[in-house]
């Protein structure tokens, strides 16, 4: 039997454009997927859809069912939870997350998908990969109990780790990002929040998440001596500059990048990726996580929805995409 599928491509930088696909048959050991949210991660699909991908990022960039090339056509994204309408009996009908693009229905081997815990609802559920990206950087970063800890960028990644940080024994978090109105978030996500420039000082580790040069020298700033920035920043074919002079050297400050494309060198040989994500989504049992849903349309309008999404100065957090139901897909 032959299926079909809608998908979201990039048919240029700053286009995008609804195709309808043609969709295999599941086979053995395979799982057929409806769609019924799927979310949009706007800091590295916005640089995407603006064609900011690196060159020699593309090939690191690619996600795991990304069809096509950069900058374009390309179909792109991975923030996708359905529900299993054909394959192995343990996993018809469940709920299921999987890294895979914008479509109404796909095909994949029945290990990329995980099922998603009967504690999360299905729309929360597509903040998964983002707080895996947030599981990755405390791994990475290795708090202890009573640390003073910032995060600067309030956006979904940074709203994420402050979440997570916030479970933390004694640790004091503090949220900041120059749009005033994130501080009702960090309220809802049960830490502090401040501006730039009333930010405390003397930290003992930051998360830059703001993908600007200023929150990245700020980040600097704050740090008490021998203190370390963790980079989860990603700034495409932008250059930034970092203020290495001045007190850098003799306060023996630490830059260090955090990227969740690989298992923090922390629990590598003891971690794998399901288990990284399945912890993630164990996490998003937690309703304080629904805050990050600030915006929500239908998978028809995301041709209109992309372009204003692609603009820095957007409020929106996590775009939740709506799918049709069984019958009108």
């Amino acid at each position: 039997m032959q299926y079909t599928a809608r998908a979201f491509w990039l048919r240029a930088p700053g286009q995008g454009e609804i195709r309808t696909v043609p969709l295999p048959g599941p086979g053995v050991g395979d799982v057929m997927v409806r769609t019924l949210y799927s979310g949009i991660s706007r800091g590295t699909e916005t640089l995407v859809f603006r064609g900011e991908v690196p060159e020699s990022q593309r090939t690191a960039m690619r996600a795991p069912f990304q069809e096509g090339d950069f900058p374009a056509p390309v179909k792109y994204g991975y923030l996708n939870v359905g529900v299993v309408e054909q394959g192995p009996p343990a996993l018809l009908g469940r709920t299921v997350f999987s890294l895979y693009p914008h479509q109404t229905r796909y095909v994949v081997p029945a290990g990329a998908v995980t099922v998603v815990p009967d504690t999360v609802p299905p729309a929360r559920a597509v903040l998964a990969g983002t707080v895996e990206t947030a599981v990755n950087a405390l791994w990475d970063a290795a708090p202890l109990p009573g640390d003073r800890i910032t995060v600067v960028g309030a956006g979904m990644v940074g709203c994420c780790v402050a979440a997570v940080l916030a479970r933390y024994p004694a640790v004091g978090v503090q949220l900041i990002d120059t749009n005033p109105a994130r501080a009702e978030i960090a309220r809802a996500l049960g830490v502090g929040f401040a501006p730039p420039e009333e930010a405390r000082p003397g930290r003992d580790l930051v998360f830059h998440t703001s993908a600007t040069e200023a929150g990245l020298a700020r980040s600097l700033e704050l740090l008490a001596p021998e203190g370390e920035v963790l980079e989860l920043s990603w700034y495409g074919d932008r250059r930034v500059s970092l203020p290495l002079g001045e007190s850098f050297h003799s306060r023996r400050l630490t830059v260090r990048s955090s990227q969740v494309g690989a298992v923090s060198p922390a629990r590598r040989s003891r971690r794998t990726f399901a288990d990284r994500l399945a912890l993630a989504l164990e996490l998003l049992a937690d309703p304080a996580f629904d805050v990050l849903l600030t915006e929500r349309c239908a998978f028809e309008e995301l041709p209109r929805v992309m372009p204003r999404l692609a603009e820095k100065s957007h409020p929106a957090l996590c775009q939740l995409i709506e799918y049709p139901s069984a019958d009108e897909v």
